[in-house]
Protein backbone atom coordinates (compact mmCIF):
# COMPACT_ATOMS: atom_id res chain seq x y z
CA UNK A 1 0.00 0.00 0.00
CA UNK A 2 0.79 3.04 -0.27
CA UNK A 3 3.44 5.44 1.87
CA UNK A 4 2.20 9.01 1.48
CA UNK A 5 -0.58 10.32 -0.37
CA UNK A 6 -1.17 14.13 -0.64
CA UNK A 7 -4.74 14.92 -0.82
CA UNK A 8 -5.21 17.95 -3.04
CA UNK A 9 -8.16 19.91 -1.82
CA UNK A 10 -9.30 21.01 1.66
CA UNK A 11 -12.00 21.05 3.57
CA UNK A 12 -14.09 18.34 5.35
CA UNK A 13 -13.56 16.32 2.10
CA UNK A 14 -9.69 16.39 2.73
CA UNK A 15 -10.93 15.13 6.26
CA UNK A 16 -12.28 12.22 4.76
CA UNK A 17 -9.56 11.29 2.80
CA UNK A 18 -7.00 11.30 5.38
CA UNK A 19 -9.16 9.75 8.02
CA UNK A 20 -9.32 6.38 5.07
CA UNK A 21 -4.92 6.79 4.76
CA UNK A 22 -4.74 7.25 8.41
CA UNK A 23 -6.38 3.53 9.17
CA UNK A 24 -4.52 2.22 6.07
CA UNK A 25 -1.25 3.81 7.62
CA UNK A 26 -0.74 5.71 4.84
CA UNK A 27 1.11 9.36 5.69
CA UNK A 28 -0.93 12.60 4.35
CA UNK A 29 0.07 15.50 3.01
CA UNK A 30 -2.00 18.64 2.78
CA UNK A 31 -1.94 21.27 0.70
CA UNK A 32 -3.60 25.02 1.62
CA UNK A 33 -4.23 28.39 0.45
CA UNK A 34 -3.24 31.04 2.89
CA UNK A 35 -6.92 31.16 3.92
CA UNK A 36 -6.36 27.84 4.84
CA UNK A 37 -3.33 27.98 6.53
CA UNK A 38 -5.12 27.53 10.40
CA UNK A 39 -7.55 25.03 8.76
CA UNK A 40 -8.56 21.88 10.67
CA UNK A 41 -7.51 19.96 7.34
CA UNK A 42 -4.40 21.17 7.49
CA UNK A 43 -3.99 20.73 11.01
CA UNK A 44 -5.22 17.19 10.77
CA UNK A 45 -2.17 15.97 8.15
CA UNK A 46 0.96 14.85 8.93
CA UNK A 47 2.57 17.61 6.38
CA UNK A 48 1.00 20.54 5.49
CA UNK A 49 2.20 23.44 3.23
CA UNK A 50 1.10 26.92 1.41
CA UNK A 51 0.56 26.64 -2.32
CA UNK A 52 -0.88 30.48 -2.32
CA UNK A 53 -3.10 33.16 -2.03
CA UNK A 54 -7.16 32.03 -1.08
CA UNK A 55 -8.21 32.45 -4.93
CA UNK A 56 -8.68 28.85 -5.92
CA UNK A 57 -6.90 30.02 -9.39
CA UNK A 58 -3.62 30.53 -7.17
CA UNK A 59 -3.74 27.44 -4.62
CA UNK A 60 -6.09 24.67 -5.30
CA UNK A 61 -6.25 24.79 -8.96
CA UNK A 62 -2.52 25.54 -9.36
CA UNK A 63 -1.91 22.18 -11.01
CA UNK A 64 1.84 22.70 -10.83
CA UNK A 65 2.38 23.83 -7.37
CA UNK A 66 0.22 20.77 -6.35
CA UNK A 67 2.34 18.50 -8.17
CA UNK A 68 6.01 19.94 -6.93
CA UNK A 69 4.93 20.09 -3.19
CA UNK A 70 4.23 16.05 -3.99
CA UNK A 71 7.68 15.26 -5.45
CA UNK A 72 9.42 17.24 -3.19
CA UNK A 73 7.63 15.19 -0.24
CA UNK A 74 7.69 11.95 -2.11
CA UNK A 75 3.89 11.47 -2.30
CA UNK A 76 3.36 8.66 -4.19
CA UNK A 77 -0.21 8.79 -5.06
CA UNK A 78 -2.40 12.14 -5.28
CA UNK A 79 -6.19 12.33 -4.02
CA UNK A 80 -8.28 15.31 -5.48
CA UNK A 81 -11.14 14.96 -3.67
CA UNK A 82 -14.45 16.25 -5.15
CA UNK A 83 -14.37 19.59 -7.08
CA UNK A 84 -11.40 21.78 -8.01
CA UNK A 85 -9.14 19.57 -9.99
CA UNK A 86 -11.08 15.92 -9.64
CA UNK A 87 -12.34 16.18 -12.98
CA UNK A 88 -9.75 17.85 -14.77
CA UNK A 89 -7.88 15.92 -17.66
CA UNK A 90 -5.29 17.81 -17.89
CA UNK A 91 -4.23 17.63 -14.15
CA UNK A 92 -4.59 13.60 -14.29
CA UNK A 93 -2.57 14.03 -17.61
CA UNK A 94 0.36 15.74 -15.42
CA UNK A 95 0.47 13.09 -12.42
CA UNK A 96 0.91 10.21 -15.35
CA UNK A 97 3.41 12.46 -16.59
CA UNK A 98 5.28 12.62 -13.60
CA UNK A 99 4.97 9.11 -12.05
CA UNK A 100 2.34 9.97 -9.79
CA UNK A 101 -0.64 7.95 -9.37
CA UNK A 102 -3.40 9.45 -9.56
CA UNK A 103 -6.37 8.45 -7.56
CA UNK A 104 -9.40 8.63 -9.83
CA UNK A 105 -9.76 7.35 -13.66
CA UNK A 106 -7.22 7.48 -16.18
CA UNK A 107 -7.17 10.92 -17.56
CA UNK A 108 -8.53 9.78 -21.12
CA UNK A 109 -11.65 8.79 -19.19
CA UNK A 110 -11.93 11.48 -17.59
CA UNK A 111 -11.80 13.45 -20.85
CA UNK A 112 -14.07 11.82 -22.36
CA UNK A 113 -16.62 12.10 -19.94
CA UNK A 114 -15.91 15.43 -19.61
CA UNK A 115 -17.83 16.32 -22.96
CA UNK A 116 -21.53 15.43 -22.30
CA UNK A 117 -21.76 15.50 -26.62
CA UNK A 118 -19.10 12.60 -26.84
CA UNK A 119 -20.54 10.93 -23.64
CA UNK A 120 -23.80 10.68 -25.02
CA UNK A 121 -22.62 9.68 -28.29
CA UNK A 122 -20.95 6.79 -26.24
CA UNK A 123 -23.65 5.83 -24.15
CA UNK A 124 -25.49 5.29 -27.47
CA UNK A 125 -23.25 2.99 -29.28
CA UNK A 126 -22.75 1.25 -25.60
CA UNK A 127 -27.08 0.90 -25.74
CA UNK A 128 -27.53 2.62 -22.85
CA UNK A 129 -30.84 4.40 -23.15
CA UNK A 130 -30.55 8.25 -23.42
CA UNK A 131 -32.64 11.33 -23.64
CA UNK A 132 -33.66 12.35 -26.96
CA UNK A 133 -31.55 15.17 -28.84
CA UNK A 134 -28.55 15.96 -30.39
CA UNK A 135 -25.60 13.91 -31.63
CA UNK A 136 -23.40 16.90 -32.21
CA UNK A 137 -22.83 20.48 -30.80
CA UNK A 138 -25.65 22.82 -31.97
CA UNK A 139 -23.65 25.77 -33.83
CA UNK A 140 -26.66 28.17 -35.40
CA UNK A 141 -30.54 29.20 -34.18
CA UNK A 142 -32.04 27.83 -37.45
CA UNK A 143 -30.55 24.09 -36.44
CA UNK A 144 -31.81 24.93 -33.46
CA UNK A 145 -35.48 25.17 -34.21
CA UNK A 146 -35.03 22.53 -36.35
CA UNK A 147 -34.18 20.15 -33.46
CA UNK A 148 -36.42 21.32 -31.30
CA UNK A 149 -39.41 21.53 -33.85
CA UNK A 150 -38.91 17.45 -33.84
CA UNK A 151 -38.15 16.59 -30.41
CA UNK A 152 -41.03 18.96 -29.30
CA UNK A 153 -41.09 21.38 -26.20
CA UNK A 154 -39.89 21.97 -23.69
CA UNK A 155 -36.15 21.39 -24.52
CA UNK A 156 -33.26 21.76 -22.67
CA UNK A 157 -29.86 23.51 -24.07
CA UNK A 158 -26.61 22.37 -21.97
CA UNK A 159 -23.02 23.06 -22.12
CA UNK A 160 -21.37 19.97 -22.91
CA UNK A 161 -17.93 20.92 -20.65
CA UNK A 162 -20.83 21.99 -17.68
CA UNK A 163 -21.57 20.92 -14.66
CA UNK A 164 -22.94 21.76 -11.00
CA UNK A 165 -26.17 23.07 -12.72
CA UNK A 166 -24.18 25.50 -14.91
CA UNK A 167 -24.93 25.95 -18.48
CA UNK A 168 -28.31 24.70 -18.17
CA UNK A 169 -31.34 26.29 -19.82
CA UNK A 170 -35.33 24.92 -20.18
CA UNK A 171 -36.71 26.62 -23.34
CA UNK A 172 -40.78 26.18 -24.01
CA UNK A 173 -41.30 27.74 -26.91
CA UNK A 174 -40.03 28.92 -30.59
CA UNK A 175 -40.00 32.64 -29.11
CA UNK A 176 -37.37 31.52 -26.24
CA UNK A 177 -35.42 29.68 -28.38
CA UNK A 178 -32.69 32.26 -29.72
CA UNK A 179 -31.77 33.96 -26.74
CA UNK A 180 -31.45 31.09 -24.65
CA UNK A 181 -29.19 29.71 -26.96
CA UNK A 182 -27.29 32.43 -27.49
CA UNK A 183 -27.08 33.44 -23.67
CA UNK A 184 -26.13 29.56 -22.95
CA UNK A 185 -23.06 29.44 -25.50
CA UNK A 186 -21.89 32.38 -23.84
CA UNK A 187 -22.46 31.62 -19.96
CA UNK A 188 -20.17 28.03 -21.79
CA UNK A 189 -17.14 30.09 -22.92
CA UNK A 190 -17.02 31.69 -20.34
CA UNK A 191 -17.42 29.20 -17.70
CA UNK A 192 -15.68 26.17 -19.11
CA UNK A 193 -14.01 27.76 -22.16
CA UNK A 194 -15.79 25.52 -24.49
CA UNK A 195 -18.94 27.28 -25.84
CA UNK A 196 -20.32 23.90 -27.30
CA UNK A 197 -24.07 23.46 -26.54
CA UNK A 198 -26.37 20.46 -27.13
CA UNK A 199 -30.27 20.74 -27.24
CA UNK A 200 -32.22 17.18 -25.74
CA UNK A 201 -36.14 16.52 -25.12
CA UNK A 202 -37.05 18.09 -21.08
CA UNK A 203 -37.93 15.51 -19.32
CA UNK A 204 -41.11 16.08 -17.19
CA UNK A 205 -41.30 15.31 -13.52
CA UNK A 206 -37.79 14.00 -13.32
CA UNK A 207 -36.09 12.13 -10.78
CA UNK A 208 -32.40 12.11 -10.58
CA UNK A 209 -31.20 9.10 -9.58
CA UNK A 210 -27.39 8.08 -9.65
CA UNK A 211 -25.21 4.64 -9.38
CA UNK A 212 -22.58 4.14 -7.18
CA UNK A 213 -19.66 1.97 -8.59
CA UNK A 214 -16.85 0.61 -8.31
CA UNK A 215 -14.39 -0.68 -11.02
CA UNK A 216 -10.54 -2.06 -10.60
CA UNK A 217 -7.87 -2.42 -13.46
CA UNK A 218 -8.62 -6.11 -13.77
CA UNK A 219 -11.64 -5.42 -15.20
CA UNK A 220 -14.06 -6.58 -11.85
CA UNK A 221 -17.23 -3.47 -11.99
CA UNK A 222 -19.63 -3.54 -9.46
CA UNK A 223 -22.15 -1.39 -8.23
CA UNK A 224 -22.88 -0.50 -4.56
CA UNK A 225 -26.36 1.01 -4.50
CA UNK A 226 -28.44 3.74 -6.18
CA UNK A 227 -29.11 7.63 -4.25
CA UNK A 228 -32.24 9.44 -5.10
CA UNK A 229 -30.59 12.99 -5.60
CA UNK A 230 -34.01 14.89 -6.76
CA UNK A 231 -33.98 17.61 -3.70
CA UNK A 232 -31.91 20.44 -5.92
CA UNK A 233 -31.42 24.08 -5.78
CA UNK A 234 -30.31 25.63 -8.91
CA UNK A 235 -29.46 21.78 -10.06
CA UNK A 236 -27.16 21.62 -7.25
CA UNK A 237 -28.19 19.10 -4.55
CA UNK A 238 -29.28 19.70 -1.20
CA UNK A 239 -30.95 16.47 0.30
CA UNK A 240 -29.46 12.94 -0.39
CA UNK A 241 -31.01 9.52 0.35
CA UNK A 242 -29.93 5.84 -0.17
CA UNK A 243 -31.69 4.00 -2.03
CA UNK A 244 -34.34 5.59 -3.63
CA UNK A 245 -37.90 5.97 -1.95
CA UNK A 246 -39.04 4.54 -5.58
CA UNK A 247 -36.59 1.41 -6.36
CA UNK A 248 -37.60 -1.58 -6.49
CA UNK A 249 -35.38 -4.73 -6.71
CA UNK A 250 -35.85 -5.34 -10.43
CA UNK A 251 -35.05 -1.58 -11.10
CA UNK A 252 -32.15 -1.12 -9.15
CA UNK A 253 -30.92 -4.43 -11.15
CA UNK A 254 -31.69 -2.93 -14.22
CA UNK A 255 -30.01 0.94 -13.23
CA UNK A 256 -27.03 -0.66 -11.80
CA UNK A 257 -26.30 -3.16 -14.68
CA UNK A 258 -26.72 -0.13 -17.35
CA UNK A 259 -24.09 1.98 -15.10
CA UNK A 260 -22.02 -1.17 -15.11
CA UNK A 261 -22.59 -1.42 -18.71
CA UNK A 262 -21.57 2.73 -18.96
CA UNK A 263 -18.27 1.60 -16.99
CA UNK A 264 -17.33 -1.19 -19.01
CA UNK A 265 -17.54 0.37 -22.42
CA UNK A 266 -15.49 3.40 -21.10
CA UNK A 267 -12.55 1.61 -19.51
CA UNK A 268 -13.83 2.97 -16.02
CA UNK A 269 -11.21 2.35 -12.98
CA UNK A 270 -11.78 3.23 -9.49
CA UNK A 271 -14.84 4.67 -7.85
CA UNK A 272 -17.25 6.86 -9.87
CA UNK A 273 -20.69 7.64 -10.56
CA UNK A 274 -23.51 7.02 -13.29
CA UNK A 275 -26.02 9.88 -13.17
CA UNK A 276 -29.73 9.12 -14.61
CA UNK A 277 -33.02 11.23 -15.28
CA UNK A 278 -36.13 8.80 -13.89
CA UNK A 279 -39.32 9.58 -15.27
CA UNK A 280 -42.56 7.85 -15.54
CA UNK A 281 -41.60 4.26 -15.76
CA UNK A 282 -38.54 4.66 -17.73
CA UNK A 283 -34.37 6.10 -16.84
CA UNK A 284 -32.11 7.95 -19.57
CA UNK A 285 -28.46 8.23 -19.14
CA UNK A 286 -27.60 11.50 -17.52
CA UNK A 287 -24.03 12.19 -17.37
CA UNK A 288 -20.47 9.70 -15.07
CA UNK A 289 -19.29 11.98 -12.29
CA UNK A 290 -15.43 10.62 -12.48
CA UNK A 291 -14.86 10.89 -8.81
CA UNK A 292 -15.80 10.53 -5.36
CA UNK A 293 -19.26 12.21 -4.89
CA UNK A 294 -19.89 14.58 -1.63
CA UNK A 295 -22.79 12.16 -1.24
CA UNK A 296 -20.78 8.81 -0.85
CA UNK A 297 -21.22 8.67 2.94
CA UNK A 298 -24.89 7.82 2.42
CA UNK A 299 -24.19 4.66 0.57
CA UNK A 300 -21.32 3.45 3.47
CA UNK A 301 -23.70 3.55 5.29
CA UNK A 302 -26.23 0.99 4.07
CA UNK A 303 -23.63 -1.35 2.21
CA UNK A 304 -20.73 -1.05 5.06
CA UNK A 305 -18.44 -0.52 1.93
CA UNK A 306 -15.42 1.95 2.83
CA UNK A 307 -15.47 3.82 -0.86
CA UNK A 308 -12.20 5.56 -0.40
CA UNK A 309 -10.52 2.64 1.24
CA UNK A 310 -11.06 0.93 -1.89
CA UNK A 311 -10.31 4.00 -3.89
CA UNK A 312 -6.93 3.87 -2.44
CA UNK A 313 -6.89 0.21 -2.92
CA UNK A 314 -7.97 0.09 -6.09
CA UNK A 315 -5.28 2.92 -7.41
CA UNK A 316 -2.57 0.89 -5.74
CA UNK A 317 -3.76 -1.64 -8.07
CA UNK A 318 -5.50 -4.58 -6.32
CA UNK A 319 -8.40 -6.23 -6.99
CA UNK A 320 -11.41 -5.89 -5.09
CA UNK A 321 -12.66 -8.04 -2.34
CA UNK A 322 -15.92 -8.39 -3.52
CA UNK A 323 -18.77 -9.68 -5.80
CA UNK A 324 -22.41 -7.89 -7.06
CA UNK A 325 -23.58 -10.67 -5.14
CA UNK A 326 -21.70 -9.93 -1.67
CA UNK A 327 -23.22 -6.49 -1.78
CA UNK A 328 -26.28 -6.31 0.31
CA UNK A 329 -27.86 -3.18 1.12
CA UNK A 330 -29.22 -2.47 4.97
CA UNK A 331 -31.32 0.33 6.07
CA UNK A 332 -31.66 3.39 4.78
CA UNK A 333 -30.03 6.83 4.93
CA UNK A 334 -30.06 10.51 4.34
CA UNK A 335 -27.39 13.08 4.02
CA UNK A 336 -28.21 17.06 4.39
CA UNK A 337 -25.57 19.19 3.03
CA UNK A 338 -25.43 22.30 5.75
CA UNK A 339 -24.44 25.05 4.31
CA UNK A 340 -23.22 28.75 5.05
CA UNK A 341 -26.91 30.25 3.25
CA UNK A 342 -29.77 31.81 3.73
CA UNK A 343 -32.62 29.68 2.42
CA UNK A 344 -34.60 32.47 2.06
CA UNK A 345 -32.95 35.31 0.60
CA UNK A 346 -32.31 32.87 -2.94
CA UNK A 347 -30.16 30.45 -1.29
CA UNK A 348 -27.42 33.53 -0.48
CA UNK A 349 -24.12 32.33 0.38
CA UNK A 350 -23.84 33.82 4.40
CA UNK A 351 -19.74 33.57 5.07
CA UNK A 352 -18.32 34.80 8.54
CA UNK A 353 -17.38 33.22 11.73
CA UNK A 354 -18.91 30.87 13.81
CA UNK A 355 -18.92 31.89 16.86
CA UNK A 356 -20.47 28.78 18.80
CA UNK A 357 -20.62 24.98 16.80
CA UNK A 358 -22.47 22.10 17.93
CA UNK A 359 -22.65 19.15 15.98
CA UNK A 360 -25.52 16.76 15.91
CA UNK A 361 -24.57 12.95 17.44
CA UNK A 362 -26.25 9.95 18.93
CA UNK A 363 -27.34 6.71 17.52
CA UNK A 364 -27.20 6.04 13.93
CA UNK A 365 -25.49 9.78 12.78
CA UNK A 366 -22.34 10.72 10.99
CA UNK A 367 -21.07 14.78 10.61
CA UNK A 368 -18.41 15.08 8.00
CA UNK A 369 -17.23 18.47 9.02
CA UNK A 370 -13.99 20.48 8.96
CA UNK A 371 -15.08 23.39 10.70
CA UNK A 372 -15.24 24.61 14.70
CA UNK A 373 -15.86 27.22 16.93
CA UNK A 374 -14.08 30.49 15.69
CA UNK A 375 -13.79 28.66 12.46
CA UNK A 376 -14.58 31.48 9.57
CA UNK A 377 -16.43 30.30 6.29
CA UNK A 378 -14.41 32.16 3.33
CA UNK A 379 -15.86 33.77 0.39
CA UNK A 380 -13.40 32.02 -1.63
CA UNK A 381 -15.10 28.67 -1.68
CA UNK A 382 -18.14 26.35 -1.10
CA UNK A 383 -20.48 27.41 1.34
CA UNK A 384 -20.53 23.81 3.06
CA UNK A 385 -20.37 23.67 6.78
CA UNK A 386 -20.90 19.80 6.78
CA UNK A 387 -22.73 16.72 5.63
CA UNK A 388 -24.75 15.74 8.34
CA UNK A 389 -25.90 11.83 7.49
CA UNK A 390 -28.42 9.76 9.43
CA UNK A 391 -29.40 5.62 8.89
CA UNK A 392 -31.96 3.87 9.97
CA UNK A 393 -33.57 0.44 9.68
CA UNK A 394 -36.30 1.82 7.56
CA UNK A 395 -36.83 5.33 5.93
CA UNK A 396 -39.97 6.50 8.14
CA UNK A 397 -37.22 6.08 11.13
CA UNK A 398 -34.30 7.81 9.36
CA UNK A 399 -36.42 11.09 8.89
CA UNK A 400 -37.27 11.10 12.25
CA UNK A 401 -33.48 10.59 13.21
CA UNK A 402 -32.55 13.32 11.16
CA UNK A 403 -35.50 15.44 12.44
CA UNK A 404 -33.68 14.90 15.82
CA UNK A 405 -30.45 15.64 14.23
CA UNK A 406 -31.08 18.95 13.07
CA UNK A 407 -32.80 19.78 16.01
CA UNK A 408 -29.58 19.16 17.98
CA UNK A 409 -27.54 20.73 15.42
CA UNK A 410 -26.50 24.67 16.42
CA UNK A 411 -24.55 26.90 14.36
CA UNK A 412 -24.32 30.70 15.48
CA UNK A 413 -22.32 33.49 13.97
CA UNK A 414 -23.71 32.81 9.96
CA UNK A 415 -26.68 31.88 8.59
CA UNK A 416 -27.08 28.50 7.66
CA UNK A 417 -29.82 26.08 5.34
CA UNK A 418 -31.10 24.32 8.34
CA UNK A 419 -34.33 25.28 8.64
CA UNK A 420 -35.05 24.17 4.86
CA UNK A 421 -33.67 20.92 5.74
CA UNK A 422 -35.97 20.51 8.82
CA UNK A 423 -39.12 22.03 6.40
CA UNK A 424 -38.47 19.62 3.86
CA UNK A 425 -38.21 16.64 6.82
CA UNK A 426 -41.67 17.39 7.61
CA UNK A 427 -43.28 17.98 4.14
CA UNK A 428 -45.83 15.45 3.59
CA UNK A 429 -44.77 14.98 -0.41
CA UNK A 430 -40.97 13.99 1.28
CA UNK A 431 -42.41 11.92 3.97
CA UNK A 432 -44.63 9.78 0.80
CA UNK A 433 -41.10 9.75 -1.54
CA UNK A 434 -42.94 11.62 -4.30
CA UNK A 435 -40.01 13.37 -5.44
CA UNK A 436 -38.91 15.59 -8.19
CA UNK A 437 -36.45 17.78 -9.36
CA UNK A 438 -38.48 20.50 -8.90
CA UNK A 439 -39.61 19.58 -5.66
CA UNK A 440 -38.66 22.91 -3.74
CA UNK A 441 -41.00 25.56 -6.38
CA UNK A 442 -43.80 22.72 -6.14
CA UNK A 443 -44.10 22.19 -2.69
CA UNK A 444 -43.68 26.02 -1.53
CA UNK A 445 -40.56 25.22 0.49
CA UNK A 446 -39.26 28.42 1.15
CA UNK A 447 -42.81 29.13 3.21
CA UNK A 448 -42.57 26.35 5.07
CA UNK A 449 -39.01 27.40 6.33
CA UNK A 450 -40.59 30.95 6.68
CA UNK A 451 -42.31 29.37 9.54
CA UNK A 452 -39.63 27.01 11.12
CA UNK A 453 -36.69 29.93 11.15
CA UNK A 454 -40.17 32.02 13.64
CA UNK A 455 -40.59 29.30 14.99
CA UNK A 456 -36.44 28.48 16.24
CA UNK A 457 -36.47 32.28 16.94
CA UNK A 458 -39.39 31.91 19.21
CA UNK A 459 -38.07 29.48 20.84
CA UNK A 460 -34.61 30.94 20.82
CA UNK A 461 -35.74 33.83 22.38
CA UNK A 462 -38.01 31.78 24.96
CA UNK A 463 -34.52 29.60 25.64
CA UNK A 464 -32.39 32.52 25.88
CA UNK A 465 -35.04 34.40 28.34
CA UNK A 466 -35.01 30.92 30.62
CA UNK A 467 -31.49 30.69 30.77
CA UNK A 468 -30.80 34.45 31.59
CA UNK A 469 -33.56 33.62 34.43
CA UNK A 470 -31.47 30.57 35.43
CA UNK A 471 -28.57 32.35 35.50
CA UNK A 472 -30.09 34.76 37.48
CA UNK A 473 -31.19 32.22 40.01
CA UNK A 474 -27.89 30.53 39.93
CA UNK A 475 -25.75 33.78 41.04
CA UNK A 476 -28.58 34.51 43.96
CA UNK A 477 -27.79 31.69 45.71
CA UNK A 478 -24.05 31.18 45.01
CA UNK A 479 -24.03 34.61 46.53
CA UNK A 480 -26.21 33.68 49.31
CA UNK A 481 -24.33 30.52 50.31
CA UNK A 482 -20.70 32.57 49.82
CA UNK A 483 -22.36 35.08 52.28
CA UNK A 484 -23.34 31.96 54.83
CA UNK A 485 -19.93 30.36 54.52
CA UNK A 486 -18.37 33.85 55.54
CA UNK A 487 -20.71 34.59 58.24
CA UNK A 488 -19.79 31.09 59.83
CA UNK A 489 -15.99 31.91 59.14
CA UNK A 490 -16.34 35.30 61.24
CA UNK A 491 -18.82 33.16 63.77
CA UNK A 492 -15.58 30.47 64.22
CA UNK A 493 -12.93 33.48 64.86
Amino acid sequence: MFKKVLVANRGEIAIRVMRACRELGISTVAVCSEADKNALFAKYADEAYLIGPAPSSQSYLNMEAIIAVAKNTGSEAIHPGYGFLSENPAFAKRCEEEGIIFIGPPSHVIAEMGSKIRARNLMMKAGVPVVPGTKDAVEDVNEALEIAEKIGYPVLIKASAGGGGIGMKVVHSIEELSTSLSSTQQMAGSAFGDSSVFIEKYVEEPRHIEIQILADASGNTVYLSDRECSIQRRHQKLIEEAPSPIMTPELRKQMGEAAVKVAKAIGYINAGTVEFLYSKGNFYFLEVNTRLQVEHGITEMITGIDIVREQLSIAWGEKLEFDQEDIVIDGHAIECRINAEDPLNDFAPSPGKIRRYRSAGGPGVRVDSGVHTGYTISPYYDSMISKLCVWSRKREDAIARMERALYEYVVVGVKTNIPFHKAVMRNPAFRRGDLTTGFIEEQDILEAVEDVVKADSEKGATLASALEAKDKKVAAITAAVHAYVNMAQKTQR
